[in-house]
């Protein structure tokens, strides 16, 4: 069976990850989470006095980068990779409400993206790959030959984001977490590098109403359709 390169695209908590990974275990093939390697950017910037509430140094952010190193690892071959950021696994560090605070504007950085794009790009090049994030489609693998744009109103995403979060400890409040998707979304969409926008050709799955089995199989669907050459 050929294997094609599956770009899933979409606005923050909509589940990108979670079908993505699905749809990679069940096709056998690599998934990879762009959002992840910007969150771990992130962190390394809270950790370094780069990013706060009050100033981000943008120079001191640059002159670091040679500094990152990213790289994606399995404990086993039958688990998910977990991102390390310079040697350390950093998968739950980066999932926290503070982080998602500051992920925007880290990604809004031109020489962050380049750099990670560059990264993305040799990840996928063997095809057999499901990778997700904002410009997945557009500007990674533009040539994809199955893309898929997934969205849902901002109320239901922040309502999934309060519960993630309050699952794992995290002390929220459901407006928090509603205005950091809002403005999460305007800095995604407005950035005038590589802003999130639906590819021409993306397939959009707006899952507002679906639960997780619907959503998997609805895009799973798609993928052996295209695989199959019926879409």
């Amino acid at each position: 069976m050929k294997k094609i390169t599956i770009a899933i695209d979409g606005y923050s908590s909509t589940g990108k990850s979670t079908v993505a990974k699905q749809l990679a275990d069940s096709l056998g093939y690599v998934y990879v989470d762009s959002g992840a390697m910007y969150r771990a950017v992130t962190l390394f910037a809270l950790e370094n006095n780069i990013i706060s509430e009050n100033y981000f140094d943008e120079e001191k952010l640059l002159k670091s980068l040679p500094e990152i190193h990213l790289e994606f690892r399995k404990k086993n071959p039958l688990e998910r990779a977990d991102i390390y950021l310079n040697g350390k696994n950093v998968e739950k560090d980066i999932r926290t409400m503070h982080v998602s605070e500051f992920v925007s504007p880290i990604a809004a950085v031109h020489e962050v993206r380049v750099k990670l794009v560059a990264q993305q790009k040799m990840m996928g090049a063997a095809k057999g790959v499901v990778m997700d994030g904002r410009d997945i489609g557009t500007v990674v693998f533009p040539d994809a030959e199955l893309k898929i744009f997934m969205n849902a109103s901002s109320r239901q995403r922040a309502q999934r984001r309060f519960l993630e979060l309050y699952s794992r400890g995290e002390e929220v409040q459901f407006d928090d977490v509603l205005k950091n998707i809002e403005a999460r979304d305007h800095i995604d969409t407005t950035r005038s590098d590589s802003p999130l926008v639906k590819a021409q050709d993306a397939i959009e799955v707006d899952n507002s109403e679906m639960n997780l089995d619907d959503q998997f199989h609805t895009v799973l669907q798609l993928a052996k359709d295209r695989i199959a050459g019926r879409i």
